[in-house]
């Protein structure tokens, strides 16, 4: 379906003073190229400049049958004839004939000119590229410059080459010099009296790269783009890939041909093609072989060629158009770059594919996957079509008509990736086109286009005495089929004329013509008038202003049409096609000058356009959000990323969408989409009391369920809490009662300052019920949480009194809300900060979340961090300053002690029976003790490494029996049981024992005989009166006893004569051995 808008995109036209009537023109490079009927003359015009002045007119070396111009390189190609010849000539440096130079160079391809050409300065240059076979198209490439030139069963690619004209001088002068020795003086004055701006302008030649055979279809057209190739015949579309490959191939590789004999028809009947459109990689399965034959002899590369696109149509004979009418033209490739690229420099982000049949035009997507636009329906015979930035120009034979494209569509979604998110977005692609205004002439024959300029050739609409014989001969032939079908049908027993369908049919000529079209018209000799028109079209802000006072006629009587809506998402993207282009010329300033066109602004101006495009893209977008809030369910999404791309506050997007008193309609859906959306993202923005309570009025009208989140929302700080209460209770009794709307009433009496009231409501639920409602609606706890680790956070009034009245469900509320992804741990962290209870309340959380967490990497950090703060503690507080005993009992009593700890978290241990030996209960405070009994707790547990607490235990003496456990508890972590046992028996011998008992058991059991028990004899022996020492060596002589056969008990002994002390033991270990 195509949209039809009244919009005028023409904004003036002028006609160009020709002397001669025209035959072909084309554009480009700020330039208009005419060829006279039969002539061998090119004029040049400007299009840039008012009444379009004539630049330059130059001879060429035959009739030119077509023409094309190159904006890289600013190079002419014609196909020209002269005695029955065909001809492919490139003219370079055109532009200096406007300078009355009359010199002009003619080489080959490959034969750069050198001598006096040279050193003359900068002239045209025409180069003749010779051919094996006829040419029937070129085009050239907009990306690269290079040339393809179609012949009737091959393509062929020439690559544009530069050279500098400095290096070209220095190289005839070597040459000069090496046959000529004389001639170096006056070769060097005459390179002298060469002007610098001459060295430094590039010459331009062409080498033959690769030719494609392509046996299967007749090319009529061609077109190049950044490695693509597309041929059109008569009723097939064929774009294929070239990419150079630096792997080479190998001989049996490169002679494999894939052609096919060419089956001539040998029937005079036409045999109907099926329709066929392959995209992508199954555009290999049609049945065009391609083969690829290598000419390039500088170019050392290979070429692999893949398949794109492959469209075959056969023709609709209820259409109005006859066979030979039938067929493809205005082949086009077409690159697009998005604002971040620079055009001589990187490929194109997008190439789309362009081709029409009279009453059907085609835009294909082919980068990133193969793509159909846009199909446009025609509503009269078209003749031509050129793509252009913003538009599609067709012409008829009276008028010229422009479509809207979807180019500008694609391109968003390529450069910005963010395009169809709750961020940003952008029509589709698959939007539905429209034509706008048309232009009407007289016997429009071709267009094409060059910016804002289109240009078109009108010729009267007469025929010559060779047409009108071509139409007798015509007319007699097809008389002549519809006798022999009717014959036919008649002879199996079917009378065509009882069936309309079947006499319609049989009157269009099909039979005898085969699949192939007349000629196109040799250009007439006998005219009775032409004109040459170049109409500009308006800059595209202009009309977007027009489609805009264009849609206030739908927003008046419906405002939600989908007419409006289309309309509006038009704008939208030719607002975005002209940034594109506005982007591009940004980033190809200050870049050489690919072709000389005319530059119409400065930085300054081309800065204010920008500006301007970008502040209407925000009321377009703000249009379009306004459109998409009061749409259906299907699209109201759409509203919330157009809102945003407005840049408008939530206060101006509530004051476009109050209902009008008249109005039957409430809030659309889109608009509440988009005030939940802002309400949920944690917005810093606050609301004025009457934005808030207008908000809280448009959801309890709308949505009344949303209200619990919304009362939460940071915006919403201003609320108004005796009206919303009041609300919330309407809510309560028609909804019943719930957890988190039982929460925010209790959280309004806060605002109140009615403390009574709110622990009343708290007290309705259990704090696991609260927990949950926590859960269910975290903004009551915190704002700000849920955008990662790095969002801010703070704690609400709730959070507040918790901390204060009931810590213990805080911290649940907290330990609940990580588990379940709603808080990062560095926000809880925040939040206790923020609430001054780092000291107390945040270590409260790391002992619950030690609890609750499974993650490896979260308990890791937890267990690190509580090191710390015991350390912190013990190294802060002593028993024995009355100063800490004041700050200790300042301190607020942990929620979980010690033994708490250890009977519900797996991560602290039971505290090892020689501790409370060295540390007992009495010898400290309470909250030294506590702070101590848990870090013991810790170290005897299986989770905390004792190399991340190493560094930190260094803080703690070892002097106090306290410090000095926790170092031995660390050294015996690390297995330095030898070390342990001699300091155990400096230090505090009576906990040997115990010691021993508990850590050299199972591979350890043999440090009693070879560490402890010499060691307890060498001290014994140095003070026998110490009755803890020979209490200890008593029982190690026990364990040992047990543990040794008589024989190495014997070797045990000391030979100091107190051998009499060890009798006994070794008695009953011989006893032992012997009843073993």
């Amino acid at each position: 379906m195509v949209h039809v808008y009244n919009c005028h995109p023409f904004s003036s036209q002028q006609i160009v003073q020709v002397e001669q009537e025209p035959g072909l023109v084309c554009c480009g490079g700020g330039a208009l190229f005419v060829v006279a009927t039969g002539g061998c003359k090119v004029e040049a015009y400007s299009v840039e400049r008012e009444g379009c002045p004539l630049i330059c007119r130059f001879a060429t070396m035959g009739t030119v049958k077509s023409i094309q111009h190159s904006k890289i390189g600013d190079y002419l190609v014609t196909i020209e004839e002269k005695n029955s010849a065909t001809y492919l000539r490139a003219y370079t440096n055109w532009r200096y004939q406007a300078e009355d130079k009359a010199r002009v160079g003619v080489r080959l391809l490959g034969h750069l000119l050198r001598g006096a050409s040279v050193r003359g300065g900068v002239q045209m240059e025409i180069i003749e590229i010779p051919l094996s076979e006829r040419p029937v198209a070129v085009a050239c490439c907009s990306v690269t410059g290079d040339l393809l030139v179609g012949c009737e069963n091959t393509l062929v690619l020439f690559t544009l080459r530069r050279q500098n004209q400095q290096t070209l001088q220095n190289q005839s002068q070597q040459i000069l010099q090496s046959t000529w020795p004389n001639t170096q003086q006056s070769s060097s004055q005459s390179q002298g009296q060469t002007s610098t701006s001459n060295q430094n302008v590039s010459i331009l030649d062409f080498e033959r790269s690769v030719i494609l055979h392509l046996p299967k279809i007749k090319a009529k057209r061609v077109a190049l783009c950044g490695g693509y190739v597309a041929v059109q015949a008569e009723l097939e579309v064929l774009v294929l890939k070239l990419d150079a490959s630096s792997e080479p191939k190998t001989q049996e590789e490169s002679s494999e041909i894939t052609r096919a004999d060419h089956l001539e028809d040998q029937a005079d009947f036409l045999l109907l093609p099926r329709h066929q459109e392959l995209l992508g990689d199954r555009a290999k399965d049609c049945d065009i072989p391609v083969s690829i034959e290598k000419t390039g002899l500088e170019d050392r590369g290979q070429y692999t060629l893949s398949y794109v696109l492959f469209r075959r149509f056969t023709p609709d004979f209820f259409q109005g158009c006859s066979v030979e009418e039938t067929q493809l033209h205005s082949l086009q490739l077409c690159p697009l770059f998005t604002s971040k690229q620079s055009v001589s420099q990187e490929e194109p982000a997008c190439v789309f594919c362009f081709f029409s049949l009279p009453t059907a035009g085609y835009l294909y997507s082919l980068k990133g996957g193969v793509e159909l636009l846009s199909a446009y329906q025609y509503p009269e015979k078209v003749l031509e079509a050129v793509l252009a930035d913003h538009l599609l120009h067709v012409i008829t034979k009276s008028a010229l008509q422009c479509f809207t494209v979807r180019c500008a569509a694609l391109a968003a979604r390529i450069e910005d990736p963010y395009i169809d998110t709750t961020m940003k977005a952008c029509p589709p692609c698959s939007l539905e086109v429209c034509a706008l205004r048309m232009q009407l002439f007289i016997g429009l024959r071709s267009v094409c286009v060059h910016g804002r300029h289109v240009i078109l050739l009108s010729t009267a609409d007469t025929e010559t005495p060779e047409e009108s014989e071509r139409a007798t001969q015509r007319r007699g032939l097809e008389l002549k089929e519809h006798t022999m079908l009717t014959g036919i049908f008649l002879a199996v027993g079917i009378d065509p004329a009882t069936t309309p369908a079947l006499e319609s049919l049989l009157s269009r000529p099909f039979l005898s013509r085969k699949w192939t079209i007349s000629s196109p018209k040799e250009t007439r000799t006998v005219g009775h008038g032409w004109n040459i028109y170049v109409v500009d079209t308006v800059s595209p802000l202009t009309l977007y202003q027009e489609m805009v006072e264009y849609s206030q006629k739908y927003a008046e009587t419906n405002p939600q049409a989908q007419s409006l809506r289309h309309l509006l998402s038009e704008a939208h993207l030719l607002l975005r096609a002209s940034l594109l282009q506005t982007g591009q010329r940004q980033n190809t300033e200050g870049e050489p000058a690919l072709s000389p066109e005319t530059d119409t602004g400065g930085p300054s101006e081309k800065q204010t356009d920008r500006e301007e495009l970008e502040e209407a893209l925000r009321q377009n977008c703000a249009q379009l959000g306004d459109c998409f809030s009061r749409g259906s369910q299907k699209d109201c999404h759409l509203a919330l990323p157009y809102y945003r791309m407005s840049a408008l506050s939530v206060t101006e997007v509530i004051a476009r969408n109050r209902p009008l008193p008249s109005s039957p309609h409430s809030y659309g859906p889109g608009f509440l989409f988009y005030l939940k959306h802002y309400l949920l993202e944690e917005a810093e923005q606050s609301l004025s009391q009457e934005e808030a309570d207008e908000v809280i009025d448009i959801f309890s009208q709308s949505e009344p369920s949303q209200l619990v989140s919304v009362c939460a929302s940071p915006p919403m700080v201003n609320i108004s809490p005796e009206r919303t209460l009041q609300i919330l209770r309407r809510l309560e009794d028609t909804a019943g009662v719930s957890v988190p709307l039982t929460i925010t009433m209790a959280t309004m009496m806060l605002l109140m300052d009615d403390v009574p009231q709110y622990t009343q409501l708290m007290e309705r639920h259990a704090e696991m019920l609260l927990v949950y409602g926590f859960i269910e609606e975290p903004r009551l706890l915190l704002h700000g949480g849920g955008g990662g680790q790095h969002t801010r956070v703070c704690p609400t009034v709730l959070t507040r009194q918790l901390a204060k009245s009931q810590p213990g469900l805080l911290v649940a509320g907290m330990v609940a809300l990580h588990e379940n992804n709603k808080i990062q741990l560095e926000q809880a962290d925040h939040i206790f900060k923020e609430l001054g209870c780092e000291n107390c309340l945040q270590v409260d959380f790391w002992e619950a979340m030690l609890m609750a967490s499974s993650q490896d990497a979260i308990i890791q950090e937890l267990l690190f961090r509580l090191s710390s703060v015991y350390i912190d503690r013990l190294a802060n507080t002593s028993s024995n300053t009355h100063s800490n005993h004041l700050n200790t009992r300042s301190r607020r009593k942990s929620l979980k002690s010690a033994d708490d700890l250890i009977n519900s978290c797996s991560h602290y241990g039971a505290l090892y029976p020689w501790l409370t030996v060295l540390s007992p209960a009495h010898t400290t405070s309470s909250q030294h003790q506590e702070a101590l009994y848990k870090l013991q707790s810790l170290l005897c547990g299986p989770s905390l490494s004792v190399g991340s607490v190493g560094p930190l235990m260094e803080r703690l003496s070892e002097e106090p029996l306290w410090g000095f456990s926790l170092h031995l508890l660390c050294a015996t972590r690390r297995g330095q049981y030898d070390r342990s046992i001699e300091k155990l028996l400096d230090r505090c011998p009576q906990a040997i024992i115990a010691y021993a008992n508990h850590q050299l058991q199972d591979k350890n059991m043999v440090l009693w005989w070879q560490k402890l028990l010499p060691e307890l004899c060498n001290r014994t022996r140095a003070a026998a009166d110490n009755g803890i020492l020979l209490a200890a060596l008593k029982e190690t002589l026990v364990v040992v006893a047990m543990e040794m056969s008589p024989a190495e008990f014997l070797e045990l002994i000391p030979d100091d004569g107190t051998a009499s002390y060890f009798l006994p033991h070794l008695l009953t270990c011989s006893q032992k051995h012997l009843l073993a």
